[in-house]
């Protein structure tokens, strides 16, 4: 199986370097924590140092780096519509990552519109509604129940624009949600679809026509291409109509002086949400990404597969693990698994793997305290934080192999170095582990 599994030609990243360890000598990093954040893709990385020469600002500019950064910028916006499947028609706002899109579409939805999502959201998802018309629901333990559950929301919601936010894959679990289901439960009720693909779309293409969803919202730390930027892409009314999310240069037609004030004519389409000089480093990088991704989803998925079946099936014989799930029942799933350890702190845990195994894990809530707290509990589990495991591109047979015996080393002898609490998280103590030479 090994050799079968390295036979698959996926998309290369960027080489991680040997990380220290504190019982001496160094290993290559097992890098399980690609829902965080992706390494960079080697042809992302080449890609913007070919870029780099030719960039300079976008859309105003008469030189010829200009245009060329001009015409660069504005390729991407295709590249992300075919990338998501999205309408021809829809609009792409470049933002900061999907935290930063779903606070902008959160602006731009026309006043009391009701809002209808799970209460296990990301918190880039849950927090950005406020106010009496948004409806928190708790996630059943099965996906039927989850789509019947949104219909009855939207059934009590009143009358008027109405909008529901769902995650394609939970950043705990790693299961999908049915968002096919629940777009054709909103479609009934009038409401619209925004999709959270942040932890989606490196693993899986997504359609928005497809899908009958009305926006899509992405990360490009999240996609191999760690440069700063994300997206917006969707319906466009609600976005032209509404207020510019920032005031700034760009997002302006016409300032003048109006009496003791100033008299202002914003842009009437997307540039109006994308005021300041804008990322374009990063939005190339993220095309790149896509494009790149977009012609190796076979390989991606098989990748991934492979390996997610080997974990399972390690994890499922560490003695007092207990793995987190939304759903009662099989559940498909992208290559993230959260769990409890009996006996064992969370924190402490991912600090022995880290010091002492060179393996790289998430503890704590991950942004979802709702969901962990909730998910902990039904696990027969104590606290509110767990570990979570995710792979991707840069996740071989060997760092899984690595893990599963780390964690049955952990459970049947416990740690080789003294730890304690620094700063809030469990670190070792002492530390001999040299930092790199750019941070000495």
């Amino acid at each position: 199986m090994t050799l079968a599994l390295e036979r698959v030609t996926t998309p290369a990243v960027t080489a991680a370097a040997a990380v220290p360890l504190v019982t001496g000598g160094e290993l290559d990093y097992a890098n399980l924590d690609h829902a965080a954040s992706a390494p960079c893709l080697e042809a992302v990385r080449r890609a913007v140092d070919e870029f780099l020469p030719h960039y300079a600002s976008v859309h105003r500019g008469a030189g010829f780096a200009s245009q060329v950064s001009t015409k660069v910028y504005e390729r991407t916006r295709d590249v992300l519509r075919r990338f998501v499947g999205a309408r021809s028609s829809d609009a792409v706002v470049f933002t900061r990552n999907t935290t930063d899109a779903l606070n902008l579409l959160a602006r731009s939805v026309p006043r009391h519109t009701s809002v209808v999502l799970f209460d296990t959201e990301h918190h880039a998802a849950l927090l950005p509604w406020r106010g009496p018309n948004v409806r928190r629901i708790p996630l059943p333990n099965t996906r039927l129940a989850a789509v019947s559950a949104v219909d009855s929301a939207l059934a009590e919601c009143p009358e008027g624009p109405r909008l529901v936010v769902v995650a394609g894959a939970s950043n705990v679990t790693g299961e999908l949600l049915p968002v096919a289901e629940i777009a054709a439960v909103a479609r009934r009720h009038g409401a619209r679809v925004a999709l959270d693909g942040a932890q989606l779309a490196p693993h899986r293409p997504i359609s928005v026509r497809e899908l009958d969803v009305d926006y899509v919202v992405l990360s490009g730390h999240k996609l191999y291409a760690p440069f700063g930027a994300g997206a917006l892409i969707g319906r466009g009314d609600w976005l032209r109509a509404a207020d510019p999310y920032l005031a700034g240069g760009g997002a302006t037609k016409l300032v003048r002086r109006d009496g003791d004030g100033l008299g202002v004519a914003w842009q009437s389409g997307v540039e109006r949400h994308e005021a300041g000089s804008p990322n374009t480093v990063g939005v190339y990088a993220l095309g790149v990404a896509c494009e790149q991704l977009a012609a190796s989803w076979d390989a991606v998925a098989a990748h991934e597969r492979a390996l997610l079946e080997r974990l399972t099936r390690g994890l499922a014989a560490v003695p007092g693990l207990a793995e987190l799930r939304l759903f009662d029942g099989a559940a498909e799933r992208v290559g993230t698994v959260s769990f409890v350890l009996d006996g064992f702190e969370p924190g402490w845990v991912a600090a022995v793997l880290s010091a002492e195994y060179g393996i790289g894990v998430r503890d704590g809530a991950f942004c979802a305290h709702i969901a962990v707290r909730r998910l902990v509990e039904r696990s027969g589990g104590e606290g509110q934080q767990a570990l979570r495991v995710s792979l991707g591109l840069g996740t071989t047979t060997e760092h899984v192999d690595r893990l599963v015996t780390a964690l049955r080393q952990i459970v049947a002898r416990g740690a080789r170095w003294t730890y304690g609490v620094v700063d809030g998280r469990w670190a070792p103590c002492p530390d001999p582990r040299p930092l790199p030479d750019f941070l000495r």
